[in-house]
């Protein structure tokens, strides 16, 4: 038995349970970067590697070969005879899922039973974030849950990662306007990702606009914006350094937003490297937050979501907040 875990959290705490079979922590961040689809399979990798390298400071040959190896571990799932899916309902984790029952969907299953379990809610925890919160047994006990992965899921699945990894987001749009109820976490998420596109009101998106309104309020602190930005905006899922990868975009540029320092914390972290880091608004970047001034307008973009590549001086793509809507730059 393969269990395929979204992240070395999830999977160490899988690893310690008394769960049977192998443990594979899928190490990707497809919510960050570029994700087009039609790519064959080693410039994909090569894509992804030098994303992930220039991202998180990594090099980019290590990231290459990491991703080599967890797809060649993923190949041996026919060695197998049932393969399970550990997922979430964040927009996070709900990328990877998709990506994952697309990938099998282009294979030869055989006899491999493919179970999937995927949660947003956990009994006794209030605020319910991931399954790398959980206990090993906690984590355990949710294992005769599974359930054989469904054809409607991974008819729903398939368009769903077709939708996210086109250039038209309007695809996305149009998904999630029907019938996507055989992943009931997918529309939430997927809405998320939408309102990401540079907003009509100032040409940021939405992680952009709710970190800059924290910072504003004295979310000074990585440590403490991430928080409160993780309790206030759960249905994203990120971690630490997809938030601050992020917010770094905002710091450079003919007219940076934000200042990015690194100070002293009297909190024990797991990261002090990226929770230490201090953040302020610059002067421009506070007539940005107010609708004074549009960041694209003043920096240009560059910047992928998914399958969409925004470049230029303009964005393609704006998210109308008021409306709730995307719309084409016409």
């Amino acid at each position: 038995m393969l269990h395929i875990h979204n992240g070395d959290s999830a999977a160490g705490i899988a690893k310690r349970s008394n769960l049977p079979g192998e443990h594979l922590a899928w190490r990707e961040a497809l919510i960050c970067g570029p994700a087009p689809s039609g790519l064959p399979e080693i410039e994909w990798r090569q894509m992804r590697a030098h994303h992930l390298a220039e991202a998180y400071d990594l090099s980019a040959e290590d990231c290459e070969k990491s991703l080599r190896d967890q797809d060649e571990a993923l190949a041996k799932f026919v060695d197998h005879e049932e393969v399970v899916l550990w997922f979430e309902h964040d927009l996070f984790c709900q990328l990877h899922l998709l990506y994952l029952l697309n990938w099998f969907s282009q294979r030869t299953v055989g006899s491999t039973k493919l179970s999937l379990i995927c949660i947003n809610e956990f009994p006794g925890i209030s605020d319910f974030h991931g399954l790398g919160e959980l206990t090993s047994e906690q984590l355990a006990s949710l294992f005769p849950q599974r359930h054989e992965v469904t054809a409607a899921e991974m008819e729903v699945a398939i368009k769903g990662w077709a939708a996210y990894s086109s250039a038209d987001p309007g695809n996305i749009a149009h998904l999630i306007a029907g019938d996507i109820a055989a992943l009931p976490f997918l529309r939430a998420a997927l809405q998320k990702h939408l309102a990401r596109f540079p907003w009509t009101l100032n040409g940021l998106g939405l992680i952009e606009n709710v970190a800059l309104a924290l910072i504003a309020k004295g979310a000074a602190q990585f440590d403490s914006l991430f928080q409160k930005f993780s309790k206030g905006e759960p249905t994203y899922g990120l971690g630490d350094a997809q938030l601050l990868f992020m917010l770094r975009q905002l710091a450079s540029g003919p007219e940076p937003v934000l200042t990015i320092s690194k100070g002293a914390s009297q909190t024990a972290t797991a990261n002090p490297e990226i929770r230490n880091t201090r953040l302020a608004l610059t002067p421009k970047g506070e007539s940005v937050r107010r609708g004074n001034n549009d960041f694209v307008a003043l920096n240009g973009i560059e910047s992928w979501l998914g399958g969409v590549h925004l470049s230029g001086s303009e964005a393609a793509w704006r998210w109308d907040e008021a409306r709730g809507e995307l719309r084409a730059k016409r």
